[in-house]
């Protein structure tokens, strides 16, 4: 409780001296970043907990009730979100258009750079003509997808349904109706792979490992000595035993192509390897097999992964695939997705009313 507090604390010093300043009139923003030669442009809004109730903000992951109930107490404690969900949509070009038009014409608010060195850059956008018309193209939307934050976002839905039980002259209008997001094109978006370390063999020696594997995948022992070996296309895995680096590729009918969930590759190395194998049932909370992120490079898989264990180098989800599990109404396996800029926090904050 003493973090909420401090950081509700934290929150109505920033308003006190200035740091943050409310608008004088609703606005959208454009957040746009800029990383390693990418971009990616976003609108500034709030988005209905009714949408995603309803399903058309589209979820791909499970929550738990832990990190949710800890969320809940900080933005119970704020009365704010203070940092945005990660929302992406279906390549609409027009959209896109108007946002870049708009960057074009108008110096950027603010502009700096980040952690990691994302350049970030904010507009506002003054024009009440083009606001409309944002408000009519995402209406026209049939859905948009969580791409990061599940879990803010089920916080974020959680107060405001607390908050509207105890409103005694409900209208719908209030603010806790709504939730803070950035909404980018999701052709725009990258996911990074999300690679795995498991601590040990489960018992088996290297060549019991080795023979094993091959029911499900063909396996090469590479001889770039020292080079690290990153996947180069989908079902295809490098593997790391030994100080040895593999190549892994998954064999036909050991999985369903026409599964959106089965053939991802992050569920193909479960389902045929970690489970079946080396024992990981629930790699949720299975303490022998650890994730790392992308952002940090096969050296530090290497680094990571003890000399009796073994690690795996994961070619990564797309966003194609994410949108097609939401569609379904299926759920991704756990640690499937990394996405890199992260959005920050503390630039917008939305006040709940």
């Amino acid at each position: 409780d003493i973090v909420s507090e401090t950081a509700a604390a934290n929150l109505r010093r920033c308003i006190a001296e200035g740091v943050l300043v409310q608008d004088d009139k609703p606005l959208f923003y454009i957040y746009r970043q800029t990383w390693r030669g990418r971009t990616q442009t976003g609108l500034v809004g709030c988005a209905s907990i009714d949408d995603y109730r309803n399903n058309v903000i589209k979820k791909h992951e499970l929550t738990r009730a832990d990190k949710e109930a800890d969320r809940i107490r900080h933005v119970s404690a704020c009365n704010a979100n203070t940092g945005p969900i990660f929302l992406a949509y279906r390549n609409e070009k027009t959209v896109a258009d108007l946002l870049n038009g708009w960057c074009k014409s108008h110096s950027a608010e603010s502009s700096f750079d980040g952690p990691d060195h994302a350049l970030q850059e904010i507009w506002p956008i003054t024009d009440a003509a083009l606001v409309q018309t944002l408000q009519t193209e995402f209406t026209a939307m049939d859905s948009l997808y969580i791409a990061d934050g599940h879990h803010r976002c089920a916080s974020a839905y959680h107060v405001g349904m607390q908050k509207r039980a105890q409103c005694s002259h409900y209208t719908g209008g209030e603010e806790f109706n709504f939730f803070l997001a950035v909404a980018f094109p999701a052709n725009e978006l990258t996911i990074l792979d999300y690679n795995r370390v498991v601590h040990d063999l489960n018992g088996l020696s290297r060549e019991e490992f080795l023979t094993k594997i091959k029911g499900s995948f063909d396996c090469d022992a590479l001889t770039l000595t020292g080079q690290p070996y990153h996947p180069e296309e989908t079902h295809c895995f490098g593997m790391l035993l030994g100080g040895q680096w593999y190549r892994l590729r998954a064999k036909d009918g050991s999985f369903n192509e026409q599964d959106p969930v089965a053939r991802l590759d992050v569920e193909i190395l479960q389902k045929n390897l970690l489970a079946p194998l080396l024992g990981i049932e629930d790699p949720r909370t299975d303490k022998r097999i650890e994730f790392i992120g992308g952002i940090r490079g096969l050296e530090e898989l290497e680094r990571r992964c003890p000399a009796e264990g073994v690690a795996f180098a994961m070619f990564p989800t797309t966003m194609d695939e994410l949108m097609d599990i939401a569609d379904s109404g299926n759920i991704m396996p756990p640690k499937s997705t990394w996405f890199e800029p992260k959005l920050l926090s503390g630039l917008f904050i939305h006040e709940l009313g």
